[in-house]
């Protein structure tokens, strides 16, 4: 295991006067970078007319959906604020302690906190106003009557009307058909125009967007936007169990924190490894000593109840058990 970066040094010349030194024990954090795919459906339009006008099946309501396409966890260091202690070495003693990885401990005076942005995808509506070409607007005839001289007599009028949506429906899949038999047209030859390398390209090109615009009328489109949220767990000696609730997933809001009880919880737990009485027991040293943390390992595992998504072992400080050091030299 790789020695970590936090050190306690105290180092006083010789006939220095006592001094006190006061710092913390170090504690981990473990911390889950997620990255999520999410999903809002927009139903088309014409939806329900999908299969009467083109065959196929076609979803009539809007949804959503989160998927997890990625998961990072780092196991952090940091001081831990209600493990503050002080030491006074003593006049005319040299100290110098400098700890691994094994037996940290971190200096608890300077600024341990970190920063955190959290990012939640903004709602979109569903927006079919530039697809299709055809007006929304009919001509209809219709017979009225007027009387002349006591004789009714018809008068053919005609009047604009709005489109029903069916109509709507129809036309826009009267045009795919048309799309479609255009396309074969040019690939084929079979057409006036003369068509041919890039140019055939772009039109073949131009007409199945035109196609796939139409399309979405019918079977709705999706937006897709990417989460990226980093999540931490501060594990507790005094917990009444080792498992968390890390964070949560949302349909409709993606990736959410692990208090949002709208989400699905995703649960990280911590299985210790045991220590025997002997090694968490031992006398503490005479004379002036400095408090260390030795860590307990763990197998941490992260799943969302069912599935395991992840496992690793990770050394958890306040999980572990204290020593001390004599720090005092004559």
């Amino acid at each position: 295991m790789k020695k970590l970066m936090f050190a306690l040094a105290l180092l006083l010349p010789l006939g220095a006067r006592a001094q006190t030194y006061t710092y913390a024990l170090p504690q981990t954090v473990i911390t889950l970078e997620v990255t999520a795919e999410n999903e809002q459906f927009h139903a088309g339009p014409y939806a329900k007319y999908a299969m009467k006008y083109l065959g196929v099946d076609a979803r009539t309501t809007n949804g959503g959906s989160c998927r997890i396409t990625e998961i990072r966890m780092t196991p952090l260091v940091e001081a831990d604020p209600s493990r503050r202690l002080t030491v006074s070495p003593g006049a005319g003693k040299e100290t110098f302690l400098s700890l691994s990885a094994q037996g940290l401990v971190a200096i608890g005076d300077g600024q341990s906190g970190r920063s955190s942005q959290w990012r939640f995808p903004s709602p979109s509506d569903a927006d079919f106003a530039d697809k299709g070409v055809s007006s929304n607007l009919t001509s209809e005839q219709t017979t009225l009557y007027r009387s002349v001289h006591n004789n009714a007599v018809a008068v053919q009028q005609d009047m604009v009307v709005t489109k029903s949506i069916e109509q709507r429906a129809r036309e826009a899949a009267d045009m795919i058909f048309s799309l479609r038999k255009k396309r074969v047209e040019i690939v084929t030859g079979d057409t006036d125009a003369t068509f041919s390398g890039e140019a055939m390209a772009a039109a073949i090109q131009e007409i199945s967007r035109m196609e796939k615009e139409y399309l979405s009328l019918f079977i709705g489109y999706s937006d897709i936007q990417v989460q990226k949220m980093k999540f931490d767990v501060v594990p507790s000696k005094n917990a009444k169990s080792q498992v968390y609730v890390a964070f949560r997933v949302s349909d409709q809001e993606g990736l959410v924190s692990a208090d949002n009880v709208a989400g699905k919880p995703y649960l990280l737990e911590l299985v210790p490894q045991q220590v025997s009485d002997s090694d968490a027991s031992r006398m503490a040293p005479k004379g002036v000593v400095a408090w260390y943390r030795v860590p307990a390992v763990c197998t941490v595992k992260l799943s969302d109840g069912v599935n395991l998504l992840l496992q690793d072992r990770v050394p958890v400080y306040q999980l572990g058990f204290e020593e001390a050091f004599p720090i005092g030299v004559k």
